[in-house]
């Protein structure tokens, strides 16, 4: 071996060891983020849980987990015609909020004019209001209310929730 090769081989170790390290760095920078940013199925109150039927909803008792959220959205989008599937919530609620109905985007650039993204699908107010689905909360931060709407939003611009793959 020339000792031009062995120059090309320690260059090569060393940026393949600068990747292991960076990718690492990235790990525990993920892992040592705040519980309220990592994903997880986020508990809240029952009574500030919005219950759904076919006829409607009101405020009652929930589990008051994100999977009940999910599943109440769901009968609530069934019988407004609205399309969606538990798999594209949930999906899109990781990658949006990590579970967590109290989220709220602080830096992006709805945030830096006035309007932050909050709630499981971090949704901005003029869009919640826009695509509001009657029955359920008021409350751009109900988890109910913020999953449903941003549903009605994504299926009338992309189709459905279950197209949405990144930010909307």
């Amino acid at each position: 071996m020339t000792m031009s090769t062995r120059t090309r081989i320690a260059r090569l170790r060393t940026l393949a060891l600068t990747g292991i390290t960076t990718t690492g760095a990235a790990a525990v920078a993920l892992t040592l983020m705040p519980a309220n940013a990592q994903a997880a199925e986020a508990k809240v109150p029952a009574h500030s849980v919005v219950t759904a039927s076919s006829k409607g909803s009101s405020v009652g008792k929930s589990t008051g987990n994100l999977d009940a959220w999910i599943k109440q959205s769901l009968q609530i989008m069934k019988a407004k015609g609205i399309p969606g599937s538990y798999e594209g919530l949930k999906r899109n609620i990781m990658r949006e909020s990590g579970g967590n109905p109290s989220a709220q985007n602080n830096w992006d650039v709805n945030a830096k004019q006035g309007t932050p993204s909050k709630g499981l699908l971090q949704v901005i107010d003029p869009t919640f209001n826009a695509y509001h689905v009657a029955g359920t909360a008021k409350s751009v931060t109900d988890p109910v209310a913020n999953i449903t709407a941003a549903a009605n939003y994504a299926a009338h611009r992309y189709g459905s929730i279950d197209n949405v793959h990144s930010a909307y």
